[in-house]
């Protein structure tokens, strides 16, 4: 029964409708009836589907009613779709508009500007006008070359371009073995972290601080500013020194040692490499050591803010007469008697190289020349003799 008012009701719509939207209705139909018979699991809508819905979405009132496979908004979106296409290709199209800039024009400009990178665009767009070139200064800018400015020096460059004006100065403590405090100042430049001058007492004045920073600038002062704590030492009288001198103090934080990192550091190396393995005696017992160990720290010790060299420059440092190019003597020296004993053992066995014996015994007489021009290095070399016959090194040489 339901279906028979169906079919009646289906045959009364059919005789109600106009003949002409029964037939676009059947049109639509078909068509989606095609896209599902080619169809298998997902919908394959082609080119020319979109473009029979477009049109008929343009023709018929009724479109949405008829359409199943896909919904009416994505009918509208290829008609933005194509809209958007058809304006782009016209907008491609070069009708009229500016004359393309000739290529020789563009090398003329940038010959210009590479032989005088300090003309700008109105410069040489004045002087193409006066050579009768017809163009804009618009254009002359676009062809313009890029040039890329020098990067910015970092921080950590700035900082160190201005070591060399600073100078730090600090005091610290020494227990002794009465049980008494010595106290040591230590004035420190920056640049090459070398100490300029140290000095002991028992009893620190602000007049004995100021006298040991005069010590430590006997000839003209290159630095410009004297960083320092906040040391009740540092009174009037040094305050008034300091300025005699033409510094310019720049103190710490109070209780910020961090804030003068430079001679922290070097107090905390004098106590862990020369300090804590001594009982101090007495105030020249101390002033003993540390000139010992400031020989050491100046002359052999390296420091990774020097690139791992010594704070002064070695005493010899190219030996151009043995060939031996920008390397410490003393290395050489243990290289080169080894080198010996190695050619002796050769000579030995039957191989000649009497030679290269001969230079190698001419470098290791330099190096002991060397030697003994600075004696102050001889605890460096554990050597029992060096002869043209043989050379022995000891097994705890350390160079």
């Amino acid at each position: 029964m339901s279906n028979l008012l169906l079919s009646v009701y289906v045959c009364l719509r059919a005789v109600l409708k106009e003949r002409r939207d029964l037939a676009l209705e059947n049109l639509a139909l078909r068509q989606q009836l095609a896209v599902l018979k080619r169809s298998q699991t997902r919908l394959k809508i082609k080119q020319q589907d979109r473009v029979f819905w477009i049109w008929l979405s343009r023709t018929w009132s009724g479109w949405r009613s008829a359409l199943i496979i896909v919904k009416p908004t994505t009918v509208v979106g290829w008609h933005r779709r194509g809209f958007k296409l058809y304006w782009t290709k016209l907008s491609q199209r070069r009708i009229g508009g500016q004359p393309a800039v000739s290529p020789q024009v563009r090398a003329l400009i940038r010959e210009m500007a590479t032989a005088n990178p300090l003309w700008g665009a109105p410069r040489i767009h004045g002087e193409l006008l006066k050579l009768g070139i017809n163009i804009s200064e618009r254009s002359v800018s676009r062809l313009l070359p890029r040039r890329r400015r020098p990067p910015s020096q970092t921080w950590r460059t700035f900082l160190a371009n201005q070591l060399n004006e600073i100078a730090s100065v600090d005091l610290f403590t020494v227990p002794t073995a009465t049980f008494r405090v010595l106290f040591c100042l230590v004035v420190l430049r920056h640049d090459r972290r070398r100490v300029l001058h140290f000095h002991v007492t028992e009893h620190p004045t602000a007049q004995w601080a100021a006298q040991q920073l005069v010590e430590a600038f006997p000839e003209a002062v290159s630095a410009r500013y004297l960083l320092r704590d906040r040391d009740k030492i540092y009174g009037n009288y040094f305050r008034q020194r300091v300025r005699g001198l033409g510094l310019k103090e720049v103190l710490s934080a109070p209780r910020s040692p961090w804030q003068n990192p430079y001679v922290e550091r070097l107090i905390g190396s004098i106590r862990r490499e020369c300090l804590d393995h001594f009982i101090v005696l007495n105030e020249h017992h101390l002033r003993r050591v540390l000139q010992r160990y400031f020989g050491y720290y100046h002359r052999t010790r390296t420091h990774l803010s020097v690139d791992k060299d010594a704070c002064c420059a070695p005493f010899i440092t190219v030996m151009e007469s043995a060939n031996l190019g920008n390397l410490n003597y003393r290395t050489h020296f243990r290289q080169l008697c080894w080198r010996y004993c190695q050619l002796n053992s050769r000579r030995n066995e039957g191989r000649d190289s009497g030679k290269e014996s001969r230079f190698v015994i001419s470098s290791i007489n330099h190096c002991l020349d060397a030697n003994r021009l600075f004696p102050q290095t001889e605890s460096r070399f554990h050597y029992c003799s060096v002869s043209a016959s043989a050379v022995q090194m000891s097994p705890h040489s350390e160079v």
